[in-house]
């Protein structure tokens, strides 16, 4: 029981306020002095263990993927693509909404950042569909929605750490990745398109007041070319094995760079600031990992990954259930705790478990990708919910945010029962 009771002493921590990494940390280092068994001289193998995370390479990926996001958030080329999208499909019912949705998803493939997402695109493109009479909670709900595609799109930062602490391909997990994403940004749009349809006040299509719209084509062409040969470029390069994860996020990062200077909108403020928030993300995240490894490792020794092995394998023995009690866990949790404290805390924990009942890892990653991402926008702790009300400031309530992201939930869930009822998705563009 001295797990159960250790787990429960880091959410207690996390709920009052303590930082992840230290939450984790402190509960450990608590248990591993209050049980005699264990010991402070179990701590002896940190250092190892920090040094293997430090040459760690497959991790490299991580800032050099932040770094490319930022750069391309900071050169003003993300805005414009929002923009000139938003423009192009203004004058179709529900136009703008399914503009947003496209743009998340460029955006979720080139940048990654779900917060830096739903913050551009609340400033940005929620303003004009308040204009053009668009209902509150469907503009908040599709930019939220489309603000976490992040989440799993690729090359999406869960999946990169999923890869890593799930010891499987991060190439082989963003091509399954693919097929999913897809299907979710077609179901977003397919229930904008109906709604639209049925209520036709709540998106309506907006005027074009004299446009030409081949200046408009051509100007959407223009903003949406160069990050897109970008992402076909650093995805293209992993799926063909030319190049790894981390190889092709260092290509991306010089290739932001690249597109801000021809794009005109380079600047050495810009790039120290990008450099300066990489740092401050990553130093975040290996923070949480080095909390994690600690947590891990007493929780280890006082016997709970065995306790949790034991309950699934000699109790319910059916990897079926293990799989919905696996999911429900996660998403509860992700009401209260971020991805990273999921990934580096619970997925070690559950691995195990994976293993005995012969689970194909890469789908098992994808369900929790597609899981960790519908924790983002669910009430009331959703993060994405957050960083939409923060940008939005009075344009939106948050009970409007909330309303509207119901639909989008669901959507996601309904996504993540396709996939687990036709684990074959997945493989489409892995077989």
């Amino acid at each position: 029981m001295i797990s159960l009771y250790m787990f429960i002493a880091a959410l207690v921590l996390l709920m009052i306020g303590f930082p992840v990494a230290f939450a984790f940390g402190s509960s450990a280092l608590f248990v591993a002095l209050l049980t005699p068994d264990v010991g402070i001289d179990i701590f002896r193998l940190m250092p190892y263990r920090i040094y293997g995370i430090m040459q760690n390479f497959t991790l490299l990926a991580v800032p050099l993927f932040i770094f490319m996001g930022l750069i391309l958030e900071k050169s003003k080329i993300a805005e414009a693509l929002l923009i000139n999208i938003g423009k192009l499909f203004g004058n179709v019912r529900g136009g703008l909404a399914i503009s947003t949705v496209l743009v998340g998803a460029v955006l979720a493939a080139s940048t990654g950042i779900v917060g830096a997402s739903v913050v551009m695109m609340g400033i940005i493109s929620l303003p004009i569909m308040m204009r053009y009479g668009y209902s509150k909670s469907l503009a908040s709900g599709t930019i939220a929605a489309s603000g976490t595609l992040g989440q799993i799109i690729p090359p999406s930062i869960v999946l990169i750490i999923l890869g890593d602490v799930m010891s499987v391909s991060v190439g082989d997990l963003f091509r399954a990745a693919l097929a999913p994403s897809l299907l979710l940004v077609g179901l977003y749009i397919l229930y904008i398109l109906v709604i639209s349809y049925l209520k036709p006040e709540i998106a309506p299509a907006i005027p074009n007041h004299g446009e030409d719209r081949k200046k408009i084509i051509i100007q959407a062409i223009i903003s949406i070319v160069p990050p897109m040969l970008l992402i076909m470029l650093v995805l293209g390069s992993i799926f063909a094995g030319v190049a790894t994860p981390t190889e092709s996020a260092a290509f991306g990062a010089v290739g932001a760079m690249l597109l801000s200077i021809t794009n005109g909108t380079f600047s050495f403020l810009n790039l120290k600031e990008g450099a300066q928030e990489t740092v401050k993300l990553t130093s975040m995240i290996f923070m949480i990992l080095i909390g994690a490894t600690a947590f891990s490792l007493v929780f280890n020794e006082v016997g709970g990954g065995d306790l949790i092995l034991e309950f699934f394998e000699n109790d319910i023995a059916d990897a079926w259930t293990f799989v919905a009690i696996a999911m429900i866990a996660i998403f509860i949790l992700g009401f209260f705790v971020d991805f990273l404290e999921i990934c580096f805390i619970v997925i070690p924990i559950l691995l195990p478990i994976v293993e005995v009942f012969d689970i194909d890892p890469i789908w098992f990653a994808i369900l929790i990708a597609m899981n960790l991402q519908a924790s983002f926008l669910t009430p009331p702790f959703g993060f994405a919910l957050f960083y939409l009300k923060g940008s939005a400031g009075d344009l939106v309530s948050t009970k409007d945010i909330y309303k509207g992201v119901i639909p989008f939930i669901i959507l996601q869930l309904v996504t993540l029962f396709i996939i687990i009822l036709f684990p074959q998705i997945v493989r489409v563009f892995l077989d």
